[in-house]
């Protein structure tokens, strides 16, 4: 099945310890679509300016994603540039400018309107509204979100939540979110606003997955010894875990299937924060992906008797 992923396609300026690269392909878009892409077809609604380059929207086509929801707009791409400290993990974003991104609009192609799977990437929640009231009855919707909204959207936010049927969003914010300190509080309390799954992202340390019926998941991060850039880590790990769902067609959206989706997507982020911007997954290949995650396997599994 395809998936239809709502979200920014930026340029980035990025500068790191060690290196700083500049109008680089970036957006919470991009980083899904590539990703999801490895695993189902993708239909693609975002906004661009003038100033995008082809060499940036050749790659996207070139991956196979439909690129006829981009909306291609007078004036320049909405642009970010940012800078991270030396252990990563830390980031000061040094210029924001939304440019043709600040009149978006997302209109959805007639066909784009009866996907199953949906994922909302990190963009204003009202925008996010929006495409749903343009949907016909999808079967899975996936969003994500960032602590700008929980700060300053947090009516529509909460609005969002209860049409959802996943949220996926940092340590951090869930704590800004619910108050609460403690991320299993947090992540049930998420729950009880709306959606019935909730991915809490905590970098490094992997990911904790909340279901129904208190079912609960850790899942280990990847242990990396370089790290060039983690921009977009995020959007690429919600794009892998929608794109391997849909994958799976018509089958059920269960707590297995989610399990293994959220190990998908960190395998596929592990990979993107191994070059600048999207540098790295022009190289990984399915077999890379596979291989990947049969490691995340054997780091996660033991045998042996306590007494």
């Amino acid at each position: 099945m395809s998936v239809l992923i709502v979200g920014s396609i930026a340029l980035d300026d990025v500068k790191t310890p060690v290196e700083e690269r500049f109008d680089l392909l970036g957006g919470s878009a991009s980083y899904a679509s590539v990703a999801a892409g490895y695993f189902s077809p993708v239909n693609l609604v975002a906004i661009v300016g003038e100033d995008f380059p082809a060499s940036h929207w050749n790659f996207l086509q070139e991956r196979g994603i439909n690129l006829e929801g981009v909306q291609r707009a007078e004036g320049k791409t909405f642009r970010w540039s940012g800078e991270y400290m030396w252990d990563m993990n830390t980031r000061e974003t040094r210029s924001v400018a939304l440019n043709v991104f600040e009149t978006f609009a997302p209109k959805l192609p007639d066909h784009f309107k009866s996907s199953d799977f949906v994922l909302l990437a990190n963009i204003a929640p009202d925008l996010q509204l929006q495409v749903l009231d343009q949907m016909d009855k999808p079967k899975f919707v996936i969003a994500d979100t960032m602590d700008l909204w929980i700060n300053i959207a947090q009516p529509a936010l909460l609005d969002l939540l209860k049409r959802v049927d996943m949220l996926i969003l940092n340590d951090s914010e869930a704590r800004e979110l619910t108050k609460e300190t403690s991320l299993i509080k947090a992540g049930k309390k998420i729950q009880s606003l709306g959606p019935r799954i909730v991915a809490v992202k905590k970098g490094e340390h992997g990911c904790l997955l909340f279901g129904e019926n208190d079912d609960f998941f850790s899942c280990p991060a990847y242990p990396l010894e370089d790290i060039h850039d983690p921009t977009g880590a995020g959007d690429t790990f919600a794009g892998g875990l929608t794109g391997y769902l849909a994958n799976r067609g018509n089958h059920d959206v269960g707590f297995k299937a989610l399990k293994t989706a959220v190990v998908v997507g960190s395998v596929l982020a592990s990979y993107n924060v191994e070059a600048f911007s999207l540098e790295r997954m022009r190289s990984v290949e399915q077999k890379d992906i596979l291989s990947r995650f049969a490691e995340f396997q054997d780091l996660a599994h033991f045998d042996a008797d306590l007494l």
